[in-house]
């Protein structure tokens, strides 16, 4: 009876889906362990076999879970909207949902092919009205809330109101933007109610301002930071320039503490970690504000050396700061005007990146010294961010090493002063001193000889006295953007009145979509929901209408932005728990029973974006008394990237002529990616199906090596079909089978780490499990038998189960598989057919190859599923040995062994020694001068 895997995994899968094997309870008495992937966006490509990677890492625990008694949670489901099924319905014309439910039918079959154990009851997509009706009442809740400092948590804004009627808000101590004007309760009872809503605007936590975006004409649309990489749109390669738009955005950067704060309480790597940190970049110093000379204005600065204050000898706003274009003179208009033009080709990334380029100009401005009222030049220079602090530094050239490099840089032009030395016993002639340690300081006024902190503490104090600063913590973390300008995307549930932003009520959520004739922007430029003829919103009727009925009474305009592609994923884990709900995102006891995710796999590559987002959706959650938790995600691993092995071939520039690898040498040649498809293992490439690959190279020339084969060059590289090196899961399943898919992917190498992919190596794993087959069955059908095992099988099988727990357990599944390899060759060495060894081994192997498992367990006469058998327990006694095999020697020299019991005494393993035959002969009737025995360990006859 041969292993059949297409047979056995079509089989199990059928029998897993009818019989729903893997639906988790929402009331069980069992523990509950919840196993989270990140949902993957549904491309047109499918999965390659990078993709399952993390799958089949997280599948692999959470069935290990089922066998030690867990009610496990492992749902699955699809972060369906986005950029690239809009830009193919550009194209094409084809609405984005119909590609995306095409896609997804393509995901979930790949999916299903490698046998992952997903609840798929609860399967959600982000871009269904059912899902994203609760994005919509989450964005309306954010709407609806401000950050209250005094209690560290979001609260309704209408208490923000009650207190506003009653007290003003002069000692309301909330998070806000900048610059709030101050108002009495008598003054606020006057506003008009428009007014009103422009003031509540400053203080919601999803508000509209006009912000800094990065643009990305091509995709007609705002990118997040991380959408970009080295300035171009990460999708597509397109410029991404910078331009001030009104766009909602979320008031993130209310919860940067607690975000700070959080890392400490969750088991994720420490890189992961840092990252945040860093994101987040808390900083400790005060805001110093510098009088500007001959206007009516002034420049705020926040600086974590206040104590430097007295070696400021120039100041530097970002080009976009909001007064550049006030206070420069006539005489450098034109200067200024060509660099922000310049700056705004350029990111903002992509500015922090660049540390070595110089530029700036200066404004023809002047600021005054706080304290000597000196004057102080005002430049821009793209190394300073509008988004980050304040917009503008005060520049210290002695004590730091950019204002260093930009003094000395400008230092011949007009508008740069002397860098001036404040520390004392300090060499500045050749580079900055930046460090605060053994600071003392000089030049300096009332600082002079002062350390760091005193100097720090006195300067604030007398900032304070005379209103021109104060002690400030301040965060690099910016508020997130939250409107994006396309189409595929969560439809904001907002309207205008008068230009200001109305919620629509709940209950008549959601607000679908719009059907539209094109899905670019309008020709007057508004984004694409601007093309739909019923985009309107009727609060008599309390539905959406035509645009033609727009009164500005009854009916008023909706929003034409779509929400961002994070929306959907920032809450998604809760959905899960109570997928079916209409009422509500999730029941309280839902929430209550699965509290949050246990364990949570996904890429590194999201460490800024959507795991950020997702802690700050899951505190505001927290604290409106919805989330049971403050963080989504107690564990998180990273999975290592799988690597293609790209084929390049040499074609000699000018010319239609490729040449074979080892025939390059002293030609001009560039390399093109080759569709591995074309080439075998022995790195030969198929030169007919290259010619018809591409209409370019049917006619093209191909000199080869002297045994007519063409030879290609290989390179490891991120695997990828614009690289022509993708391989796909189908092929290896249709192949060699799941089961040989899966373990292979964690042989492999450590899960957390990059490993290439060499399709060569699977046969090895393949012929793994035929051999553990072999244990099973002949070609004649079951070979297993009742009798008791041999002690070297009891010792192998629970050596096994050790190693495998321990290994599940740390995540380490690559030598979990080297451990079932030694297993079998063992079994098979000590001809091991007995069932009470081959019963466990089924559930042991069972996460890994859960096809074979089940189909073992049932040939073993077993009903059901093995998946929720009792994992096998270790014990211990299997491994003691009874036994050890004794090295004899003779003054040091050993020259035999002997096997003796473990429970010998010395006085009984000499007695035993001294009567063999061996030691007779050594000792050539001698008698030694001494015995040394060490009990389990040497024997040594001394003279």
């Amino acid at each position: 009876m041969k292993y059949n895997p297409n047979q056995i995994e079509a089989k199990w899968q059928k029998y897993w889906a009818e019989n729903q094997t893997f639906a988790a309870s929402n009331n069980s008495d069992k523990p509950k362990y919840y196993v989270l992937d990140m949902f993957p966006y549904p491309s047109g490509a499918g999965l390659h076999v990078g993709h399952p990677l993390g799958y089949i890492a997280s599948d692999i625990y959470a069935r290990f879970k089922r066998h030690k008694g867990f009610n496990v949670l492992h749902p699955q489901g699809y972060d369906s909207f986005g950029l690239p099924a809009e830009q193919y319905a550009i194209q094409t014309g084809q609405h984005p949902d119909k590609t995306t439910k095409e896609n997804i039918a393509r995901y979930r079959q790949q999916l299903d092919n490698i046998g992952f154990s997903f609840d798929w009851s609860r399967e959600v997509r982000t871009s269904s009205p059912e899902y994203y009706k609760f994005t919509q009442w989450i964005f309306i809740e954010l709407f609806n809330s401000y950050y209250c400092k005094n209690s560290n948590k979001a609260r309704e804004i209408i208490e923000l109101v009650r207190l506003f009627e009653t007290e003003g808000n002069g000692h309301v101590n909330v998070v806000c933007d900048e610059n709030i004007e101050i108002f009495t309760a008598a003054q606020w009872n006057t506003f008009t109610s428009e007014h009103q809503q422009k003031i509540l605007l400053k203080y919601r936590l999803t508000y509209l301002a006009e912000t800094e975006v990065n643009w990305c004409s091509a995709l007609g649309t705002v990118l997040a930071n991380d959408e970009i990489v080295n300035g171009v749109s990460e999708r597509g390669g397109h410029p991404v320039t910078r331009k001030k738009m009104t766009q909602w955005s979320m008031r993130i950067s209310a919860y940067a503490e607690r975000l700070l704060q959080g890392l400490n309480a969750i088991d994720w790597s420490e890189s992961i970690k840092e990252s945040q940190r860093n994101w987040i970049g808390k900083s400790v110093g005060a805001m110093v504000t510098f009088d500007l000379k001959d206007h009516d204005a002034n420049i705020e600065v926040f600086t974590t050396r206040p104590d430097t204050i007295f070696g400021v000898t120039f100041m530097t706003l970002a080009p976009e700061h909001e007064l550049v274009s006030k206070i420069t003179t006539a005489a450098q208009k034109s200067a200024i005007e060509s660099y922000i033009e310049k700056t705004a080709q350029r990111s903002e990334r992509e500015r922090m990146a660049d540390v070595k380029t110089i530029s700036g100009v200066f404004t023809g401005a002047f600021a005054e010294h706080p304290f000597t009222k000196e004057p102080i030049p005002v430049w821009i220079g793209d190394y300073v961010l509008a988004g980050y602090g304040t917009g503008a530094v005060m520049a210290v050239p002695c004590g730091d090493e950019r204002d260093y490099a930009f003094a000395n840089f400008f230092r011949e032009q007009n508008g740069m002063p002397e860098i001036k030395n404040i520390f004392a016993n300090v060499d500045i002639s050749k580079q900055a001193y930046g460090s605060k340690d053994q600071v003392i300081l000089l030049n300096s006024d009332f600082l002079n000889g002062r350390s760091y902190k005193e100097a720090t503490r006195e300067v604030i104090a007398a900032l304070e006295k005379i209103n021109h600063g104060k002690g400030k913590t301040n965060y690099r973390l910016r508020d997130a953007v939250f409107s994006r300008q396309r189409y595929w995307g969560e439809p904001f549930p907002v309207y205008y009145v008068n230009g200001l932003p109305q919620m629509i009520q709940a209950q008549y959520l959601p607000i679908i979509l719009p059907e539209v004739e094109k899905y670019l922007p309008t020709e007057d430029g508004q984004p694409p929901l601007g093309n739909s003829k019923e985009w309107a919103w009727s609060i008599t009727e309390n539905k959406v209408v035509r645009n033609d009925q727009i009164n500005n009474t009854t009916v008023f305009p909706l929003e034409l932005n779509t929400m961002p592609g994070w929306a959907g994923s920032s809450w998604y884990w809760m959905r899960y728990m109570d997928a079916h709900n209409t009422n509500e995102f999730a029941s309280k006891a839902a929430l209550d029973y699965w509290q949050n995710v246990d364990l949570y796999i996904g890429g590194s590559e999201h460490a800024t974006g959507h795991l950020l987002y997702s802690r700050f959706w899951n505190k505001f959650l927290k604290d409106k008394g919805y989330a049971p938790t403050e963080e989504p995600f107690k564990k998180l691993i990273n999975q290592g990237m799988i690597l293609g092995m790209s084929a390049f071939v040499y074609r000699i520039a000018g010319t239609h002529t490729f040449v074979s690898k080892n025939l390059i040498e002293g030609k001009k040649t560039e390399p093109i990616h080759a569709d591995v498809s074309f080439v075998n293992a022995a790195d030969e490439l198929d030169i007919d199906k290259f010619k018809s690959w591409r209409v370019d190279y049917n006619n093209a020339e191909f000199i080869t090596e002297q045994n007519g084969k063409f030879l290609v060059s290989r390179e490891i590289e991120k695997m990828s079909k614009s690289k022509y090196n993708v391989v796909t899961p189908d092929d290896i399943c249709n192949d060699y089978g799941a089961d040989t898919l899966r373990l292979y992917e964690m042989f492999l190498g450590p899960l957390e780490q990059a490993k290439p992919w060499n399709t060569a190596g699977i046969t090895g794993v393949f012929g793994f499990l035929k051999k553990l087959w072999r244990l099973y069955f002949d070609d004649h059908g079951l070979i297993v038998i009742d009798n008791l095992p041999s002690k070297d099988s009891l010792k192998t099988l629970h050596k096994t189960i050790k190693k495998v727990q321990e290994d599940i357990e740390s995540f380490s599944f690559n030598t979990s598989v080297s451990q079932f390899m030694i297993c079998v060759n063992e079994l098979s060495a000590q001809n091991c057919h007995e069932k009470v060894m081959l019963e466990p081994l089924a559930i042991l192997i069972s996460p890994f190859a859960p096809h074979l498992a089940e189909e073992l367990w049932s040939q073993l006469g077993h009903s059901g599923s093995i998946a929720t058998i009792d994992f096998p327990v270790f014990d211990a006694q299997y491994l003691v040995e009874s036994s050890k095999e004794y090295p004899v020697s003779f003054n040091g020299k050993m020259r035999f062994t002997m096997a003796l019991p473990l429970d010998l005494s010395a006085a009984q393993i000499e007695a035993i020694v001294m009567q063999d035959e061996r030691t007779i002969k050594q000792l050539e009737g001698r008698t030694p001068n001494k015995v040394i025995i060490v009990p389990g360990k040497i024997i040594n006859l001394v003279g």
